[in-house]
């Protein structure tokens, strides 16, 4: 294919991802970054994914602009018949402005550029968090037809932000998208391999449990592989039916932090010598929350065991994803080789 597709934010996780499915599928790309100094960075991290050089030179480029700002919007879509939106700030933090703004303003600020230059259609990464928040405990799996009730219950300003942003993309495209296709992704928690070691997103969560957190906090969670969301994206970009619609990207789940922590000890050998055994009880990690938003992001999910369903992006897309067992090890094992976790010997 010759077609130049946009991806947004490409020092992102799931964006480096991206970029290089679809560099991998003969696609062109452009993304944007801040300054233009991260573009070794970019080029880098997408190397490490199996990209060759030539491809990097041959169909990689990179344009300057910002969610908070128009200048360079234009440039970025001229030419693209398509977008993968995925930038958006994922910042434990409690002025929630300084996360909503970015994710809501970008994104209208995309989509805007996007009908301006006469691009087919947009890819929006949302998340589950725009879905199953807010609703009562139920046993039956969410699905693309829910949606997160903002101050339905306690939530991060992360959650907000997803949850946010999505409902003004579509009511933004059903307002006046004009021609404007759009479609979303709603990823579970994101594991899998980094490619570099600022781009790690969720994978925090795997980091403190190598680097011998006190305990286990009573936390249950959606897994799915960045490799399997960036190639969902594509297939979302690319299937005709698409336009107009959510898919879920959801692997396994729930799965507990105590799942995960033996999954760590039973593969990863020395390298999870320090991974915690004991659980630590609610009150501990509510106190803990009081004072370290990190942790108080984490305190909306204590006991929570929501549950959501990918079976719409597998019947539709033939989209199907790996098991959540591979993935968090190969989280892991990233870790270890930029040494963000100690210099640990990796079996």
């Amino acid at each position: 294919m010759s077609d130049l597709v946009l991806v947004t934010g490409g020092t992102g996780y799931i964006a480096g991802w991206c970029i290089a499915t679809l560099l991998d599928r003969g696609y062109r790309v452009r993304t944007t970054v801040r300054t233009l100094e991260k573009r070794d960075a970019v080029r880098a991290a997408v190397a490490r994914a199996g990209t060759s050089v030539d491809v990097l030179d041959d169909r990689l480029e990179f344009v300057i602009a910002d969610l908070l700002h128009d200048h360079g919007w234009s440039d970025a879509l001229d030419g693209c018949s398509g977008v993968l939106h995925v930038a958006s700030p994922l910042t434990a933090t409690r002025d929630e402005d300084a996360v909503i703004r970015p994710a809501v303003d970008g994104t209208l600020r995309v989509l805007r550029a996007a009908r301006d230059a006469g691009v087919r259609r947009v890819v929006a990464t949302s998340s589950c968090g725009a879905v199953y928040y807010g609703h009562p405990e139920r046993a039956e799996p969410f699905d693309e037809t829910d949606w997160t009730v903002v101050g339905g219950g306690p939530m991060s300003a992360y959650v907000k932000s997803k949850a946010l942003a999505e409902r003004e993309a579509w009511d933004f495209v059903d307002r006046e998208g004009g021609g404007l296709e759009l479609a979303v992704v709603n990823p579970a928690g994101v594991f899998g391999p980094a490619l570099s070691a600022d781009a790690t997103s969720s994978l925090g969560l795997v980091k403190r449990l190598l680097d011998g957190m006190p305990g286990i906090p009573n936390l249950w969670m959606g897994i799915v592989d960045v490799r399997d969301v960036a190639d969902l994206h594509v297939r979302t970009l690319e299937a005709p039916d698409a336009a107009g619609e959510r898919f879920i990207a959801w692997g396994d789940g729930p799965v507990s932090m105590s799942e995960i922590a033996e999954v760590l000890r039973s593969r990863l050998g020395g390298a999870a010598a320090k991974v915690p055994t004991r659980t630590l009880p609610d009150w501990l990690v509510r106190m803990v929350g009081r004072f370290s938003p990190e942790v108080g992001d984490l305190v909306p999910l204590l006991g929570q065991r929501r549950t959501a369903t990918s079976a719409k992006a597998q019947r539709e897309l033939g989209w199907h994803p790996r098991p959540w067992q591979d993935t968090i090890v190969d989280s892991a094992t990233s870790l270890v080789e930029f040494g963000l976790v100690g210099p640990r010997d990796v079996p």
